[in-house]
Parts: C-alpha cells; structure tokens; sequence
C-alpha cells in the first residue's frame, strides 16, 4: 500500500522533491502545498518542470490541505528568514497526525544548546499527534551525519572529525541567501545574518553536536571562526553582481572541542567565483563534501556533486529533497517525536532502480 504524501511548497528544493515523490512507487502525491497564490489550481507536475500532468493541484488552502490526512507532508519552504513561521507550519501539521520530513529549519536535526528550547513546540506537537518530525538535507544532514559516522566505523583511533562543504555559489540563484544572509556582495565591514554572533552555532552547532553523540563523546565547547576575502573585479552571478572589493569568499568553521582540541569540526568554504581565494581548500570536481578524518588511518572522502544539467548546486538541491523523500517509510514507521538521523534505520534509495 502506498504512503500518501503532500509536498509543501514548489521552490528549488520543492520541485526536486515532487521529481522525487514520483519516482518512488511506495509513495503517492495526493496534495501540494504553494503559497504564491499564482501557482494555485497549477499541476504538481507542470510546477515541478516535468512536462507533464500528475493530476495532483495545488492550494494555498492548509485546511484543505489537512483533510486528505496525509501520511506524510515533505515540508520544503524557506525557513531561513521566517523560522518561526516554519515552526508554527510544523506544529499545526503535528498536531493534525500527520508525520512530516523537513528541510528545516535546520537546527532541528538535532537541536543542541540554546536551540533545545526553540525545538520544544515541534516535540510536544508530535507527541499531541502522535507523529514524528525529521529535518535532514544534505548540509546540515546527509554530507555531516551518516556519511562521516560510517566512515568512522573503519577507524582504529579518532584525532579529528572534519567534515566540509567546498562549492561555488554562483549558479546558487537565490539572492536571499546569497546576499542577504551570507552577505556576498556586502561590504567587507558588514556582518551579514549568518555572522552575528551564534547564528552559525544556532544552524550548524547540530552537526558537530550529532557527530559527538555517535561517538559518544561530550564537547566541552563549540567555538565560531570565520574570514572572507573581496573581490578583485566586478562580475556578475546568477543571483545578481558583486563589485570590486565586496564579498566574494567566505570560509567559516564550527569547532567542537574535547580535552581542549578541535574534534569534531565543520567548515564551509563557499567562494562566488573559482578564482576567489586559492589559498583556501580546493572541491574535488566541480564541488564537494569532504570528509577528513585524522587517526590511524587517516581518511578523505570527497562527495562530488553533479547534476544532469552539469551543475553542482542543481545536484545540491536534489540532494537536499531526496535526503528527506527517501527518508519517508522510515519516518512514518518511527516512534512519535522529533526523530534525528541517530534514531533512523538506514535509508536507501529502494525502488529506485529502473525508475
């Protein structure tokens, strides 16, 4: 019998995920979710660029979108400039009974410090419905939790966990991210929405929080780095220009500390252009998580990423929808709450083959 799915929203990550659903002869597309109310009475298929019809319009009503009584809705919205109302989303589809797999926000793949409180409506929804809720993606998710764990299960001895993102976000076209919230563009005595102080422990403190916890170790700390370099000509990105001597690179690190040393570590190297900052670690291939772990042995694992079309970031997006959509049967079959990657069996790629 299939499990009945809703898809929440149609954006980058939302298309990619009705591609998904479809795929998967387990699951049915029974509703979508849009808030444009353009998109309104539009076929999932068509919003999701497949050329054809599913049979399956979407709404802007939520009520409507309740009484088909889902099994699961793949929630997909932007959450990174409005999370309370994510969350607010998230509680109401709980409480309704209804299990949802989500990419974000982020902090809820396994909230830590400051963001346990924040994660304490979604819990006790889920238990109210008796449902589970899990957030996963690529990064935070899949690049920084299963993929280093497993690794770590052909170590001897453990130094250091570090885990990275090495991409290019020039064909990102999302200019609320790209500028607003990581602040390409800006100038270099900006700090951007990601900067502020703790903002990258409140999105990324997860990962190096989870990593610590199937190890079964405890961190002393988790401390924030981060330097970006400008550009040194003018040049335009799909999400629009960055001038001369504004941001052009921006390389953080999430430090978590034991017995006084870095770890577990996550680090972002995100450059606008390929040019940008040389000296910073080079992707394997057009882009990559990498996965380096220092021991005996010592490993690396680069995860390249690309899509049909040739582009990394078209394969991120696809990463991030399928990490979730795949994810479905073990989430519904999961105990009520708020479930994390630990709690999941493993989640494969089942019935895909032939698709």
């Amino acid at each position: 019998m299939s499990i009945r799915v809703v898809e929440w929203s149609t954006g980058n990550v939302g298309k990619n995920a009705i591609a998904g659903i479809d795929a998967r002869p387990d699951l049915e597309l029974v509703g979508v979710w849009v808030s444009n109310p353009d998109k309104v009475g539009k076929d999932a298929g068509r919003l999701a660029d497949l050329g054809r019809d599913l049979g399956v319009l979407a709404t802007n009503d939520v009520e409507q979108i309740i009484a088909l009584q889902p099994d699961c809705v793949v929630h997909t919205a932007m959450s990174d400039d409005r999370i309370f109302e994510a969350m607010s989303d998230l509680e109401r589809l709980l409480r309704a009974g209804i299990n949802v797999v989500s990419a974000g926000p982020v902090f809820l793949s396994y909230p830590s410090g400051p963001a346990l409180d924040m994660a304490d409506g979604v819990k006790k929804a889920a238990l109210e419905g008796g449902v589970s809720l899990y957030v996963n993606g690529v990064d935070p998710g899949f690049a920084n939790d299963w993929l280093p764990l497993s690794l770590t299960s052909i170590s001897e001895r453990i130094e250091q966990v570090r885990c990275s993102e090495i991409l290019n976000y020039n064909t990102y076209d999302q200019g609320m991210i790209v500028f607003d919230v990581m602040g390409f563009g800006g100038p270099m005595d900006h700090v951007p929405m990601i900067l502020q102080p703790g903002i990258l422990t409140m999105a990324w403190g997860s990962v190096v929080h989870q990593i610590a916890a199937g190890l079964g170790v405890e961190l002393e700390k988790v401390e924030e780095f981060y330097e970006r370099v400008p550009a040194t000509e003018t040049f335009d990105i799909d999400s629009g220009t960055i001038e001369e001597g504004t941001v052009a690179g921006l390389r953080f690190e999430l430090r978590g500390k034991v017995d006084g040393k870095d770890a577990i570590v996550l680090e972002h190297v995100t450059r606008v252009h390929d040019d940008v900052a040389p000296h910073w670690p080079q992707p394997a291939g057009k882009g990559c998580y990498r996965v380096e772990i220092t021991g005996e042995p010592n490993y690396t694992v680069d995860l390249q990423l690309l899509g049909r079309d040739g582009d990394h970031n078209t394969a991120g997006l696809k990463a991030t929808a399928m990490r979730i959509v795949n994810a479905i049967p073990a989430v519904v079959d999961a105990e009520p709450g708020l479930v994390t990657s630990l709690d999941l069996p493993l989640v494969t790629g089942k019935g895909l083959i032939g698709a």
